[in-house]
């Protein structure tokens, strides 16, 4: 009964945060990014260029194709060939965070307008920056679902399988293919240049939801005195470590290598300790973007 009830509340966040993702994300292109024709790379990028060239041009839609509309017919047909090529990974989640994205999209501008509601058309480079922010925001969301964002990841996903590159690498070019087809639909040199802060600013926020903000450090110490370094850690800083037997490359003496994770604070006390029992020691500290395990994160978060 109660792993039935862990699956449960487990499924009402994971949906959950795709609703209110996809909302965040559309209130970002609705708010900051469309009226302003930044076309930020994905389908909603492509749906931003053909809204604004079809504008007049359907009696239905005097003011051009909705954007979000655009966006999910272009998506739906991707996770469907992403379903066939790659597998199953594009599933419910996927389909819904689509669906919502683009009746939210369409909503909100039917409510709030497209005719720069906030006034900031004197000032893009600030709608830029919270536009980036939102949607990175939404985005970041959607992935803790463990659900994708469709669109160009879904492109570069079919193109890595079969070029054999890096899927990250081809996001970028994707993605920058769809801005250039804005520079040469809106002929402003501006919009890529705007697009591309937007871009990279969504991406450093999506890590930064993702991953959490995290203060832990893992820390490696090859030391002669070893012992001494652990009574540190385990009685004074009440940390856990793991002595891994190494060989020094140089002499091919035994070394026991310390490794262990801890705070910024408690590894600016263990080097300060290190420091004056053995000022030869050699000590590698890195972030550790994700921790899982006993005394931080539970494995089966």
């Amino acid at each position: 009964m109660q792993k039935r009830r862990a699956i449960a509340k487990e499924i009402i966040v994971s949906y959950g945060l795709i609703v209110i993702g996809a909302f965040i994300m559309a209130a970002g292109f609705v708010l900051f990014i469309n009226p302003y024709k930044i076309v930020p790379g994905g389908v909603y990028g492509i749906g931003i260029v053909v809204h604004y060239i079809t504008k007049g041009l359907i009696p239905f839609w005097p003011e051009g194709i909705p954007i979000g509309l655009v966006g999910l017919s272009l998506d739906i047909p991707l996770i469907l060939l992403g379903m066939h090529l790659l597998g199953t990974k594009f599933g419910t989640k996927t389909i819904l965070g689509s669906f919502l994205m683009s009746s939210f999209m369409m909503v909100l501008t039917y409510f709030i307008g497209e005719h720069d509601p906030l006034g900031l058309q004197e000032d893009i480079l600030l709608s830029c920056i919270f536009g980036g922010l939102t949607i990175g925001l939404g985005l970041g969301l959607i992935f803790r679902s463990r659900a994708t964002s469709g669109g160009s990841d879904i492109i570069a996903m079919i193109l890595s399988k079969y070029s054999k590159l890096p899927v990250g690498q081809l996001l970028i070019l994707v993605d920058s293919t769809i801005v250039l087809i804005g520079l040469a639909t809106f002929k402003d040199w501006r919009i890529p240049l705007y697009s591309w802060i937007v871009i990279y600013i969504t991406g450093k926020v999506i890590d930064l939801v993702v991953e959490g903000v995290n203060f832990e450090k893992s820390v490696f110490i090859i030391s002669d005195h070893p012992e001494a370094i652990r009574q540190k850690i385990i009685y004074d800083l009440r940390r856990g470590g793991t002595f891994i037997e190494g060989e020094g490359m140089y002499n091919g003496k035994p070394r026991r290598i310390i490794h262990t994770v801890m705070s910024r604070r408690e590894v600016s006390l263990l080097l300060d300790h290190v420091r004056r029992i053995d000022p030869d020691a050699f000590i590698t500290v890195t972030d550790a973007s994700e921790i899982l395990g006993e005394g931080f994160k539970s494995l089966n978060e």
